[in-house]
């Protein structure tokens, strides 16, 4: 076994778990904003929210990548930094998935919830603050919990504009050393030993949601 690829590797991790965690946190922010807006009164407002959703969901992510990061920069001749593109890209990427949980969650809630909070003399933001929005987070958390384990492996396509990932670390260390087999099966470890333990701590969370 060649484990020369390690310092590369560990290298690497640093920024495929940075991007996902900064790309996925912003991207909670932006899914937010479009979740509820989905859910507005207004029509106007509706349609920008699902026009978002759809342009995302709809698109590669591939192709997300290299419009942002080649595409606005040749027509605006900029420049863009290859890891400020990989968590901008990941954090609309993640907020057009995450839009789509929030809208569920919410109206995952019986509609005599609001009234009820409307009874009780609550206004409209005041019931959704203390009464909808915290039943609606628990059914949210665990598609949320999937989508965090989508978009760190979703890192793996930024390697193609140079974000010194796992994948573009592995790929120099093999530029050097030819040794693919045990270079590529170290970084398939790598990424399993952060998505395993996220999948049991979202588990373990489900099932104390379930019990609450």
């Amino acid at each position: 076994m060649d484990f020369g690829a390690l310092p590369f590797l560990w290298e690497g991790l640093k920024y495929t778990v940075l991007i996902t965690l900064v790309g996925v946190f912003l991207g909670s922010i932006v899914g937010s904003t479009f979740g509820l807006m989905r859910l507005s009164r207004i029509g106007f407002v509706r349609a920008i929210a699902a026009i978002f959703v759809e342009a995302i969901r709809g698109t590669p992510l591939l192709a997300q990548i290299f419009f942002i990061h080649f595409g606005i920069p040749g027509l605006l001749d900029l420049r863009f930094d290859p890891l400020y593109t990989g968590i901008f890209v990941i954090a609309i990427n993640s907020g057009a998935y995450i839009a789509e949980i929030v809208r569920g969650g919410v109206q995952s809630i019986d509609k005599g919830q609001m009234e009820a909070g409307r009874s009780l003399g609550l206004t409209g933001s005041q019931t959704m603050r203390y009464i909808i929005w915290p039943q609606a987070i628990k059914v949210m958390i665990p598609p949320f919990g999937n989508q965090f384990i989508i978009s760190l492996k979703d890192t793996s396509l930024l390697s193609t504009i140079a974000v010194a990932d796992l994948m573009y670390q592995s790929r120099t260390y093999t530029g050097l050393s030819a040794s693919y087999f045990d270079t590529y099966l170290l970084v398939c470890l790598f990424y399993l030993a952060i998505t395993i333990p996220a999948s049991l701590l979202l588990r373990y969370t489900e099932r104390r949601l379930e019990r609450t």
